[in-house]
């Protein structure tokens, strides 16, 4: 056999292999990634380039915040003072935590000149919700429940959606 002959026979060869796959089966090309796991690339092109189409998880919640927020601050501005809003990823709590639960959120009140701090954890709020609607009345929960504590007042006065029951 010639060089050429021996060519034709190694090519042949990896041709059928890799139709057959490693394990035999014939080889299939499917919409999904190499592990076969989903997509290779975005579902949605953005019609402006860089910039994604589609919102992430983080951006909705700070949205959705944002309105209870925005909402609760103006009904009460004249007695809050000076108040920062946040939104974190998850707490930072020390090693030595010995509480079964994890904290929604944080509430440092200001002194001098320096104004209260609220920060809302995104990962555990998110974590105790199946909806977008129990999202929502988790997070007006969790802040109308902390200005009451700034305010020094019911719950219940603070914004007529809350409901206690939903603890």
């Amino acid at each position: 056999m010639d060089d050429r002959g021996l060519d034709a026979a190694v090519d042949s060869t990896l041709d059928d292999v890799s139709a057959a796959g490693a394990k035999g089966r014939p080889a299939r090309r499917r919409g999904r990634d190499r592990r076969g796991r989903g997509m290779r690339g975005p579902a949605v092109l953005p019609r402006v380039p860089g910039q994604p189409e589609l919102r992430t998880a983080r951006e909705r919640f700070d949205d959705l915040a944002l309105g209870i927020v925005t909402e609760i601050d103006e009904r009460w501005q004249d007695r809050l003072g000076l108040v920062e809003y946040a939104v974190e990823d998850t707490p930072q709590v020390p090693d030595d935590w010995s509480s079964a639960t994890v904290p929604l959120s944080s509430l440092v009140r200001g002194s001098g000149s320096q104004p209260t701090r609220l920060v809302l954890f995104r990962r555990p709020i998110e974590h105790r919700c199946e909806s977008r609607s129990e999202l929502e009345a988790m997070v007006l929960t969790v802040v109308v429940e902390q200005v009451a504590e700034l305010l020094g007042i019911d719950a219940e006065l603070v914004d007529p959606r809350y409901d206690a029951r939903d603890d």
